[in-house]
């Protein structure tokens, strides 16, 4: 993701801190919380605070940049919109959680929703388990 570019199309400005944090956050392999994701950037710039990266992330999320998740554990956290739907596989022992897409699942959510003469705007599907290490 051009990260300039997302931000300019959205009308947002771009600053040195915003760009750290949302290159930070953007280019994570996990769901980062705003307190996880504080402490990456304050590494690479200390001048930067908590009410920035909250400030930021907020922005992010108003202008559709962003969605933000809540696996149960009581910490929000942050991943980019992909424009393809997925869904998450989260385990309650070590808190990995893994996204996975299955159409087979989404036909079938949405023949339910059709049949009830249901119209659908979003959903989402997270289930809670354990993984395959933490079942052992």
């Amino acid at each position: 993701m051009n990260i300039e570019k997302v931000f300019v199309e959205k009308g947002i400005s771009l600053t040195s801190q915003r760009r750290l944090i949302a290159e930070t956050l953007l280019s994570s392999s996990k769901h980062l919380g705003a307190e996880e994701l504080f402490y990456l950037v304050h590494k690479k710039n200390p001048r930067i605070g908590l009410a920035t990266v909250y400030r930021t992330l907020q922005i992010m999320r108003e202008n559709g940049i962003i969605e933000k998740r809540d696996f149960g554990d009581g910490c929000s956290r942050y991943e980019d919109r992909k424009d393809m739907h997925h869904d998450h596989l989260i385990c309650m022992k070590c808190g990995n959680v893994i996204e996975f897409d299955e159409p087979t699942i989404e036909n079938l959510q949405m023949k339910v929703a059709e049949k009830k003469r249901f119209k659908v705007v979003t959903h989402r599907l997270e289930l809670f388990g354990y993984c395959n290490k933490c079942s052992k």
